[in-house]
């Protein structure tokens, strides 16, 4: 039923094994699963690779596929836990960071495991002989905080060039994890020549889940179309959205494609989170309570506390369009984006399926 991700134009190389942090991660899972269909032998670092409900899977995935798979396990927080697992691989494809807004204590929940976890990760490829590359997952939420950021971006659009300076620890902490991690990393990488970063700064991921649990912030949005929540309206927040199959192949063009550097935005769809839903009507919209119009402005910003929004969010979101120029990953990664409509259809059906969202609520 889901397309896979399209390797074509990428020569993988299958002699050395590779190494996928957070690998029973949303876009991690696709990851793996395209590397095993290539034939490379996957490190997967995990938790706990005994808990064989969140790893079977993965292990369905080998099975079937050429590439072959081995667990172990890591702890990001921990220096050195890495060490056996990189051990022989040539690319290492760090995904692994809390993707959640609902924190309690942001540093301690979000910036910490993202920027101490970076370092775990890139300290063990400069102490491990065999890596020439790290692909880091970053975030478009390293490049701007708000939808608002992109009127000041040069041309209106973000672009590689441009650094988050607005996000805090208060204000959208999630982007500032990002923000301190990206930031770490390069700090790492630039330090040594021996092994490259490249980064992928996906947007808003979308599409289904190889998982049966995603735990991503995008399926908790995508539910409350469907469950009568935004029965009422969406609001027009400004943001990027991506397919998370499309993602995967950029991952993999990212760690195998000679001549590539920097930082890469990986987005699909300048949109905003009405329009998200909107392209599930035509399929399901005589079945479930999709939301249908805009929610005013006004109405948004009183109602934010009680949506978990603060109003300095929405003021600087709804109705702010979102643009960003994904120029760099057509030319260097080779990218092409699959409709909007494909990867919300595919999301939303596979949330019916596993009854996350019911006909009629």
């Amino acid at each position: 039923m889901h397309q896979e991700p399209d390797l074509t134009g990428i020569t993988v190389d299958t002699s050395a094994p590779a190494l996928v942090t957070g690998a029973t991660g949303y876009v991690a899972g696709w990851l793996v699963k395209g590397l095993l269909d290539a034939g490379v032998t996957v490190h997967a670092a995990v938790r706990d690779p005994h808990n064989t409900a969140k790893i079977q899977h993965l292990l369905d995935f080998a099975e079937k596929a050429p590439g072959d798979i081995r667990f172990f396990a890591a702890d990001l927080l921990e220096d050195g836990s890495y060490s056996e697992a990189m051990a022989g691989c040539r690319v290492v494809f760090h995904t692994a960071s809390p993707f959640t807004t609902q924190v309690n204590d942001p540093q301690r929940e979000l910036v910490d495991p993202a920027v101490q976890g970076t370092r775990t990760v890139l300290r063990s490829a400069d102490a491990t002989p065999s890596v020439e590359r790290v692909v880091l997952t970053s975030s478009c939420a390293a490049i701007y905080t708000d939808a608002a950021d992109c009127a000041a971006a040069p041309g209106g659009r973000l672009t590689e060039e441009v650094w988050n300076t607005t996000a805090s620890l208060d204000h959208q902490p999630y982007s500032y994890s990002k923000l301190l991690a990206e930031r770490a990393a390069w700090q790492i990488a630039n330090a040594q020549d021996r092994w490259r970063l490249v980064v992928v700064n996906p947007s808003l991921v979308v599409g289904p889940a190889v998982n049966a649990q995603p735990t991503s912030e995008s399926f908790s949005i995508v539910r409350q179309f469907g469950d009568g929540t935004m029965r009422h309206g969406a609001p027009r927040a400004g943001l990027g959205a991506v397919d998370v199959r499309d993602l995967a192949r950029a991952h993999i063009a990212a760690g195998y494609l000679p001549d590539v550097r920097g930082r890469h935005i990986v987005s699909g769809h300048d949109t905003d989170v009405l329009e998200l839903a909107r392209v599930l009507l035509p399929r399901f919209g005589d079945r479930f309570p999709l939301p249908r119009r805009a929610l005013p402005k006004p109405l948004v910003w009183l109602a934010a506390p009680t949506a978990g929004l603060t109003r300095t969010f929405v003021s600087r979101n709804v109705n702010h369009p979102w643009h960003a120029d994904n120029g760099k990953s057509r030319r260097e990664l080779g990218m092409e984006y699959r409709r909007l409509r494909e990867s919300m259809e595919d999301m939303f059906e596979q949330l019916v399926e596993r009854g996350s969202v019911s006909p009629g609520k």
